[in-house]
């Protein structure tokens, strides 16, 4: 899906928006791995961009729950390409707007203006790219967030605790150690 007039074309990390200041170590939300499907500067907007999708409050939020982590590695999977190229060029086009209209990269700019840039998004003509781009980012947050802890969101069963399943990953109920959901999904052909 083509994101019109806003989209920045990724075609190579040199050709990537530079943040307004190097991200950082990743630290324990990436388990301090480098990312699958991003660039460091790109994973650093994702975790931005998911905290606004479900931000910490009394409760856990999108990094608590290693969301970032969770969209990484389910965008690496082959049959997730045609999302994963839509979720690109929507993270492309959404810092391309940050620096537009704030003169700073999304993951620098305020809560606030976050969450302004994101609600112009969704408030985007439907069927748009960028509505498109914010419906993906919801769908992915809350998948990394309530999903199964192995597809690498979920950490310590954050989301599960809050909706109030504390039974589930019981030692009757819990995967396998060592389970790897995206790799069972492509063997078992779920995802064909």
């Amino acid at each position: 899906m083509l994101l019109g007039p806003l989209a920045c074309k990724r075609s190579s990390s040199e050709d990537a928006p530079k943040p307004a200041k190097d991200p950082g170590p990743l630290g324990a939300a990436s388990g301090g791995q480098e990312p699958r499907t991003f660039s460091r500067f790109e994973y650093a907007v994702v975790a931005a961009a998911a905290e606004r999708i479900l931000p910490k409050d009394e409760d856990p939020g999108a990094l608590d729950a290693d969301v970032p982590v969770y969209i990484d590695r389910i965008l690496t999977t082959p049959e997730m390409k045609p999302i994963r190229d839509d979720f690109l060029e929507g993270l492309a086009a959404l810092e391309h707007r940050s620096q537009r209209m704030f003169q700073k990269g999304f993951s620098s700019i305020t809560a606030a203006q976050q969450d302004e840039l994101l609600t112009l998004f969704k408030d985007s003509k439907p069927g748009s790219g960028e509505a498109h781009f914010v419906e993906l980012l919801t769908v992915l947050t809350l998948e990394g967030f309530l999903g199964d802890p192995s597809y690498g969101g979920n950490k310590g069963k954050v989301g599960w605790r809050l909706m109030g399943f504390d039974a589930v990953g019981t030692v009757a109920m819990a995967p396998p150690e060592n389970y790897d959901g995206p790799k069972c999904l492509r063997e078992c052909g779920v995802h064909k």
